[in-house]
């Protein structure tokens, strides 16, 4: 029996295009999207579309990682990096705005971009299959396509409002190309002392590269101008299984041993949050 098209996709029809194509538009037809010379794209029953073409992504998080996010984020210990995502954007917007998350995990970020701007309509991007089926429900103005974003987005010229990168990877060029030139761009991105006591603790975790601000700079110069910047510090305590959770829901769940998780004496039960949170024009 065909997916019935998810209300918050059909919101968002005119800003996609055919990956194959790059130009022509996407309309409903039995299930999928199609495009008018006919290549076609499923809608899962879960209410994300896969735009995918050829090879398929390697990254994306895994089932294990997508749960322990979504623990995590439940118990609101990252609320206030949530909500200057969302002051930023709101900041500079109407509520009649599309907002794209860009790497966009479960959707949490996104979801509290459109609780703050009750007429604007969201998309999210990611590769991992798991986490786009929470991200396709965390919203009723919140729709979720597959798709790498190292790769020319399926999306418009200039109808984006707003793009959100929230510890995500970047692609300057696309966030330029798809914003319109009153539009901006968030980039939220761990400070030195993020995780501070973990990191210290568990010297396998991947560490914050001390360049990595100037590598921002160098990679986003050429297509935008920083607006306003704000930096985001607060302790956070934590029971065992949320630090467990911090840990399994990044990339760190591949380098640190299960013999330093099983040691309580290693997790420490208050940790440092600390970001850097930056909204920029384009040029």
């Amino acid at each position: 029996m065909p997916v019935s098209l998810p209300p918050a996709l059909e919101l968002s029809l005119d800003l996609l295009r055919c990956p194959t194509c790059r130009t022509r538009h996407l309309d409903p037809d039995r299930g999928a999207l199609r495009c008018p010379v006919g290549h076609s794209f499923d809608i899962a029953r879960h209410g994300y579309a896969s735009l995918l073409t050829g090879t398929r992504a390697t990254s994306g998080d895994d089932a294990a990682m997508v749960q322990a996010r979504s623990r995590f984020l439940s118990t609101g210990t990252y609320a206030p990096i949530r909500e200057v995502g969302a002051f930023l954007a709101a900041d500079a917007l109407s509520e009649q705005a599309t907002v794209v998350d860009a790497g966009c995990g479960t959707g949490y970020y996104l979801a509290g971009v459109l609780d703050q701007l009750p007429g604007a309509r969201g998309l999210g991007l990611d590769t991992s299959v798991r986490a786009l089926r929470s991200a396709a429900r965390v919203h009723d103005r919140a729709a979720a396509v597959a798709w790498d974003v190292f790769r020319p987005f399926p999306l418009a010229d200039g109808m984006t409002d707003v793009v959100l990168d929230m510890f995500a990877p970047r692609n300057p060029a696309e966030f330029h190309r798809v914003l319109r030139p009153t539009g901006r761009l968030i980039v939220v991105r761990p400070a030195g002392r993020h995780l501070a006591e973990l990191r210290g603790r568990l010297p396998a975790m991947v560490t914050i590269d001390p360049a990595k601000e100037q590598r921002l700079h160098r990679a986003l110069d050429p297509f935008f101008e920083a607006a306003v910047s704000e930096q985001v510090e607060y302790p956070a305590t934590l029971t065992k299984l949320e630090a467990l959770d911090l840990i399994a829901m990044t990339p760190n769940a591949r380098h640190v041993s299960r013999a330093d998780l099983n040691d309580d004496g290693l997790l420490p039960d208050q940790v440092t949050v600390s970001v850097l949170a930056t909204a920029y024009r384009p040029r």
